[in-house]
C-alpha cells in the first residue's frame, strides 16, 4: 500500500515559520510552534511544504494502508491556523475532554481531527495548551514509541 503523499522534509521549521506572512500570522505561529515544544518536548519537523510536526506515528488502516504521520502539529494556512489534534478523534475518552475544553476555548472550528483558530487572541491559551496536552498524552498511550 501507499505511504501518505505528506512526508518529513529537510526543510527547517524555523525557516519556514520565519517566512510566514503577514507578520501577525507570523508571531501566532511562533507562539503556536512554541506551545507545542513545550506541551511534547519534540523539536518540531516539517512535513510537506506547509506542517510542522512534532513526533510521529505509524498505523495501519482497515483498508490495509501504512501511514507514518505526525502525532501533532499545525499549519499557519492564510485564513486560518490548522491544528492536526488527532488523539481526540482516535479516542473516545479523550474526545470527551476535549469537547468540554472546547466548551471553553473561545472562537474556532473544528474538522474530523483538525482545530481552526484565526489568531490566538481569539482563544484561552490555557485552554488551548489543556487541548494540545490532552491530545498529546491520547497519542502516546495509543501510539507508544519505539
Amino acid at each position: 500500500m501507499a505511504e501518505a503523499k505528506t512526508q518529513i522534509t529537510d526543510v527547517d521549521p524555523k525557516v519556514f515559520l520565519q517566512a510566514v506572512e503577514p507578520e501577525a500570522k507570523r508571531r501566532d505561529a511562533l507562539a503556536i510552534d512554541a506551545l507545542f515544544q513545550k506541551v511534547t518536548g519534540c523539536k518540531p519537523a516539517m512535513w510537506g511544504p506547509a506542517i510542522v510536526g512534532y513526533g510521529s506515528y505509524r498505523t495501519v488502516y482497515a483498508s490495509g494502508r501504512n501511514v507514518h504521520w505526525l502525532r501533532a502539529g499545525f499549519s499557519p494556512r492564510k485564513a486560518k491556523h490548522s491544528l492536526y489534534l488527532m488523539g481526540g478523534y482516535c479516542d473516545t475518552q479523550t474526545g470527551a475532554v476535549r469537547d468540554a475544553l472546547l466548551a471553553r476555548l473561545g472562537k474556532y472550528k473544528t474538522g474530523k481531527s483538525c482545530l481552526y483558530i484565526n489568531k490566538l487572541a481569539d482563544v484561552d491559551a490555557d485552554i488551548l495548551e489543556q487541548l494540545i496536552q490532552n491530545d498529546w498524552d491520547a497519542m502516546q498511550r495509543l501510539y507508544p514509541e519505539d
